[in-house]
């Protein structure tokens, strides 16, 4: 019989189609194999309701609560009378705080999981025996003082008060939980010189992973057969369309870098592939050979068939799991500076890191000219290196009490 343990997230785990839902669904794995799971989570896009009995045959217990974004923007507004963070409101739920009271008492529960800082509030007032580990993944604070930067008026204002209020809650966090984990070394070590020295040694590395046998370009699949594209001479770029800086990212490639592309390959297209893009995005279908696709079942055809993948992010914090994911199937990757923390020693022969709108252009047009390339120097890298079990093996040592200096 295993021992049960207590897991809240902040959305469902499934499917795993974006960046915080490809950690907490391969979490939801790995717990799985140790601990009687009991989940307890949001769903926020009622596309992901299909994927319910999927969570539960990984769990003892579930709880789903449905939110709808609109209703918890409106909650989120109690931030500014309150003084807390916005993000705190938007995921408050009494129904969610009253099941997590039972579970921990009727289940007698002594070890508790959190991803997402907003989840912590459920268990700041939690009992003393219970042993707490938190993954913030990164200081999403700093995100907010990132977006503040870019921002104009009253927004840029709204901005610089959540990074304020949420720096002071992941503080808060911090000192209260067992363990705070984070997904790099850059990560870690910026947010140790946020907190008192006291709770410095509570604050670890727990890094991202990525599953090599479901993203391949040598299984005998039938992607290319399934997915008949209409171009095949193209770059690509991934990530779910309604987070800012996957928006920021792309109108930024298609303003500096994407014109000078296109006059030297007029051939060329550049895809844009990935769920609930803005009205700004769609705008760009079909101008200056853009493709916006919105929703894809499936990924993987996509970058199976690019020329290379671009991930130009000026937002970035934590490892980008677009650039895992281009590796893994073997692809040329040109990436920003600012996307690429927590992957030191990647192999330079086919990954690029470049700011620079000319070098970025001439990289892409040498990519476009060549036959696809098998970047399999890179994917041997992301296997030796990047094992979802390897990666979160440390958890299990966080859950008994284990910290590293």
């Amino acid at each position: 019989m295993k021992e049960p343990l207590l897991y809240l997230c902040h959305r469902i785990p499934f499917p795993p189609n974006k960046g915080d839902k490809i950690t907490t669904c391969n979490v939801l794995k790995f717990l799985n194999k140790h601990f009687d799971v009991y989940l307890g989570c949001f769903i926020d896009d009622n596309f992901d309701k299909r994927y319910v009995d999927d969570v539960k045959a990984l769990c003892k217990e579930t709880l789903f609560i449905s939110l709808n974004p609109s209703v918890a923007k409106v909650k989120g507004l109690k931030a500014f009378i309150t003084g807390d963070p916005i993000t705190v409101p938007y995921y408050t739920h009494q129904k969610m705080q009253s099941w997590v009271n039972q579970v921990i008492h009727q289940q007698h529960i002594k070890k508790a999981f959190v991803y997402s800082g907003c989840m912590a509030q459920y268990l700041l007032d939690a009992p003393e025996h219970l042993h707490k580990v938190i993954d913030f993944a990164d200081i999403d604070s700093d995100k907010w003082r990132q977006y503040s930067k870019r921002a104009k008026g009253i927004m840029r204002y709204v901005y610089q008060r959540e990074h304020i209020t949420l720096a002071d809650f992941e503080t808060k966090v911090a000192e209260n939980f067992d363990v705070s984990c984070f997904i790099s070394e850059t990560e870690v070590k910026q947010f140790r010189a946020m907190v008192e020295p006291e709770t410095r040694t509570k604050v670890q590395l727990l890094e991202n992973g990525i599953d090599c046998i479901y993203f391949s370009p040598h299984e005998p699949n039938k992607l290319a057969e399934n997915y008949p594209l209409t171009h095949h001479n193209y770059v690509v770029f991934t990530g779910a369309m309604d987070y800012h800086p996957n928006i920021d990212a792309v109108h930024w490639f298609v303003k500096h870098v994407w014109p000078q592309v296109l006059a030297a390959q007029p051939d060329c297209y550049f895809y844009v592939v990935g769920s609930t893009p803005p009205k700004s995005i769609t705008q760009l279908n079909n101008q200056q050979n853009v493709v916006v696709t919105g929703r894809v079942d499936d990924i993987r055809p996509y970058l199976q068939h690019a020329k290379a993948a671009v991930a130009p992010m000026q937002i970035a914090r934590g490892i980008q799991n677009k650039i895992l994911e281009a590796m893994a199937m073997a692809k040329p990757v040109l990436a920003s500076s600012i996307g690429m923390e927590g992957l030191e020693g990647y192999p330079t022969q086919y990954l690029s890191v470049a700011d620079d709108p000319q070098e970025i252009t001439t990289w892409l047009i040498d990519k476009l000219a060549q036959s696809n390339q098998q970047a399999d120097v890179s994917r041997q890298w992301l296997e030796d290196n990047f094992s979802w079990d390897a990666k979160l093996t440390p958890l299990l040592g966080y859950l008994e009490g284990e910290r590293h200096e």
